[in-house]
């Protein structure tokens, strides 16, 4: 059957009802959306989480991202607030399997995506959120710059909701897209980064892998392994190591392992195409952990995501558009409202290319301002997460799940106080934010100023990893 894109049918016009007027919505419930909305209760907004699925969590739960990206900046803590809350209670719910291989983690903190959805809905219980799941957002309703409501569609019908705020925390802009927000998409030629199917397996043997990877000299990553498997025709080609073992307990691994190529994440049609060729690429990776790697013997696959992850949709088009040479000159802004320290790490476009790697000094960070997160031509909406304006290269950095956990703080205290001031995003006191974020936990650096100047003109390297 093929996709008859030009045929259009017009459907009778429909009233609806409104189904809820809060203060504050937020839509998407990964990480991102969660700080938002806890940060919007919390700082006296009646907020709304609209999530599609049954549970929050975003890529961590859906498609089981099996880890945390680091928190520091290989020396302090540079993402602190709601999003070190968070993984601090992760850790202490998880049983002593987990605690005793993880608690004392901040980077690279395996994810057990049961536990993390149950907090998740406490927290957001707690800080009095009403939370609508099994809900999708399909028309953005807009007067001028102010968007002035959302049809939502659920097994309760079509609906409204009507808000004074509204933040697009969907990770793919669609909130924005739907409202006429300008985007970018990928590279030059369209390219995007692959996506991956991660999974979980149970009945492994964490001591017997540790022992093969001493006897080896090889990294977690098994880059010795892997290549010795695609030569033999056992592992499709494509990078040449895995990309993340995250071990939940002694018995049970996380796998972040191959590329899914071509995947554009805001096509129904990619997506399915992903989620088939990505369950099939498991059933061999299975093959070849059974048959290589000591340790997974006997190991069972008890879950893969309930869809690719992905790793980049679009990119708004924002009052500021963070790029990299503020990535490179650790630039700090007036309206700092996060600080980054994450790596520039684009995946491989396709089998026979090679990732982009770009890493700061030890200890260093740059400053994500709140301009990137406001939409050219929107009073009432704000982007939080991966979204937000950047250029290819820094969204490769920022895209990471604590990094969305500090913007989605930024974007819900900014609602907060908007909603408060009967103000539009742009209206709001920086100042009076960037104090509140900071009494709230969150770390904006110390002020030092850099300069860009110095880089302007000249010409980028990456480091290149197969």
């Amino acid at each position: 059957m093929t996709i008859e894109a030009k045929r259009t049918v017009t459907i009778p016009s429909q009233e609806l009802p409104v189904s809820y007027t809060p203060d504050v919505v937020v839509v998407g419930g990964g990480p991102a959306g969660i700080a938002a909305a806890l940060a919007s209760s919390r700082n006296g907004a009646r907020t709304l989480l609209v999530e599609q699925r049954g549970y929050l969590g975003g890529m961590a739960t859906a498609a089981l991202v099996p880890a945390f990206c680091p928190y520091t900046d290989g020396e302090k803590a540079v993402i602190r607030g709601i999003g070190l809350e968070l993984l601090d209670r992760m850790k202490q719910e998880a049983g002593g399997d987990y605690r005793e291989l993880n608690e004392d983690k901040i980077d690279w903190v395996p994810i057990d995506a049961e536990v993390l959805k149950r907090v998740y809905d406490e927290v957001v219980a707690e800080s009095g959120t009403t939370l609508l799941f099994h809900t999708a957002v399909e028309q953005v309703l807009v007067e001028g710059e102010t968007i002035t409501g959302v049809v939502v569609n659920n097994k309760s019908g079509r609906s409204v909701i009507q808000a004074k705020l509204y933040i697009d925390a969907t990770g793919d802009a669609d909130l924005a897209a739907l409202s006429g927000v300008p985007f970018h998409k990928g590279g030059v030629e369209g390219e995007l980064q692959p996506g991956t199917m991660c999974y979980l397996v149970a009945g492994a043997d964490r001591a017997k892998f540790q022992a093969f990877l001493e006897e080896t000299g090889q990294s977690l990553q098994l880059e010795k392994t892997v290549v010795e498997a695609q030569e033999r025709g056992d592992l499709p080609a494509g990078r040449k190591r895995i990309s993340g073992i995250a071990w939940v307990t002694p018995y049970v691994a996380g796998f972040n392992f191959g590329h899914i190529f071509g995947v554009d994440g805001t096509k129904a049609e990619d997506l399915t195409r992903a989620a088939v060729e990505g369950r099939q690429l498991i059933a061999r990776q299975m093959a070849f952990l059974h048959r290589y790697v000591p340790g997974f013997e006997n190991a069972h696959l008890v879950h893969t995501g309930d869809q690719v992850g992905i790793r980049e949709t679009r990119r708004i088009v924002g009052d500021y558009t963070l790029v990299v040479e503020d990535f490179l000159t650790m630039r700090t802004f007036e309206d700092d409202i996060a600080r980054n320290s994450y790596f520039i790490d684009i995946h491989l476009a396709h089998a026979g290319s090679a990732m982009a790697i770009k890493h700061l000094p030890k200890g260093e960070s740059h400053g994500v301002p709140y301009r990137c997160m406001l939409p050219v031509g929107k009073a009432n909406l704000i982007v939080a997460g991966r979204a937000v304006s950047s250029d290819r290269p820094v969204q490769g950095s920022l895209r990471v799940m604590p990094n969305c956990f500090a913007m989605g703080q930024a974007a819900g205290t900014a609602a907060a106080m908007a909603a408060s001031g009967g103000q539009g995003f742009r209206e709001i006191e920086i100042k009076g934010l960037q104090e509140r974020l900071t009494r709230q936990g969150a770390w904006l650096g110390v002020g030092e100023r850099r300069q860009t100047a110095a880089l302007a003109g000249s010409v980028i390297e990456f480091e290149e990893e197969c």
